[in-house]
């Protein structure tokens, strides 16, 4: 889906700018690198707070090109489901508080003693984001969701070796599976009006009393996959875009090297994206299986006690996919 828009000149596109924070920075929230600093340093990210982020994608703004964000939503959801609290850097500035080496009155913990989640702020009602609902305002919100029996396993293969020399990630944390906070955030954009009332390409899509507001607009990964041009041209028309045939192909050096240089930073991860060249619709749809034959098929890729990990993990999120995807664009 980053790779489509990339072919796009008058957009600027930037890939998963907020796992810098969650992960690395002085209000990270993951604890994936929480005792080991010296990580967090190396990847030039452990300074990097929410506010810095938002104020890069202003600049990109800034240029006179729409910003196209691919980002996941649990980098802005507390893990675990912790109450949320705003960022510190993200707290209107008082007198007295910002200065001395501190971030908006937080200490940056980058000394490794004590974690910085959970922050000594407030939240607001209702929003599950450590994130002002007056920044979230600002944004166009769309979704794209995957079968967690084909995004857990991908993501656990990144966790293991080989793939783990690669992308860092020593161990898999069932807690990134993503689809809760999903649910919960699209559930605050939807009844709070972040979003609108109209489903992108349902007849009768009304769901709340927002109709001024941008419609709602979910992509299915195995729709995309099924019919690229068509899930694609609803997708524009329903952010304001104009669709054109190029954007399914980036097969020139020019594309190929502006993705590569967006996906470096998360090495690993999208190896097979940055090694496409194009987006057509795949031979055959997805056959469908039996539970037991994906137990049987990750118990033979990853072995057995990987395979009731994967399975656990995929049952736990399965209410919220199967949730979130009757609001899925139809075309």
């Amino acid at each position: 889906m980053f790779k489509v828009f990339m072919t796009r000149k008058d957009l600027a596109c930037v890939h998963e700018p907020f796992g810098d924070a969650f992960y690395y920075g002085p209000e990270r929230m993951s604890v994936r690198y929480e005792n080991d600093e010296e990580a967090r340093k190396a990847t030039g990210f452990a300074d990097s707070t929410y506010k810095s982020i938002f104020d890069r994608l202003e600049r990109d703004g800034s240029e006179g090109k729409r910003v196209f964000i691919k980002d996941i939503t649990y980098y802005l959801v507390p893990p675990d489901q912790q109450p949320a609290k705003i960022a510190p850097s993200l707290m209107p500035k008082r007198r007295g508080i910002g200065t001395n080496g501190v971030t908006n009155g937080v200490n940056s913990h980058a000394n490794g003693e004590k974690a910085p989640f959970p922050y000594p702020t407030e939240g607001e009602p209702g929003n599950p984001t450590i994130v002002p609902r007056a920044l979230l305002e600002q944004f166009h919100f769309t979704f794209l969701i995957r079968d967690p029996h084909s995004s857990i396993p991908s993501y656990y293969r990144c966790c293991i070796p080989p793939l783990d020399k690669m992308t860092g990630f020593y161990e898999f944390y069932p807690s990134e599976a993503g689809y809760d906070e999903l649910r919960r955030f699209f559930d605050y954009a939807k009844d709070s009006g972040l979003v609108g009332s109209k489903v992108t390409g349902h007849v009768d899509g009304a769901v709340n009393g927002h109709a001024d507001k941008p419609e709602i607009c979910m992509i299915d990964a195995d729709d995309l996959l099924d019919d690229p041009e068509g899930v694609l041209r609803r997708y524009c028309e329903s952010v304001g875009l104009e669709f054109n045939q190029d954007m399914l192909n980036w097969d020139n050096k020019e594309d190929q090297e502006r993705a590569k240089a967006a996906f470096e930073k998360w090495k690993g991860f999208h190896e097979d994206a940055i090694d496409s060249k194009d987006l057509k619709p795949r031979a055959h749809k997805k056959h469908a299986k039996t539970e037991a034959q994906w137990d049987a098929e990750w118990k033979e890729k990853y072995g057995e006690e990987a395979a009731k990990v994967i399975r656990d993990t995929v049952d736990k999120n399965m209410a919220d996919y199967l949730y979130l995807k009757q609001f899925v664009l139809k075309v």
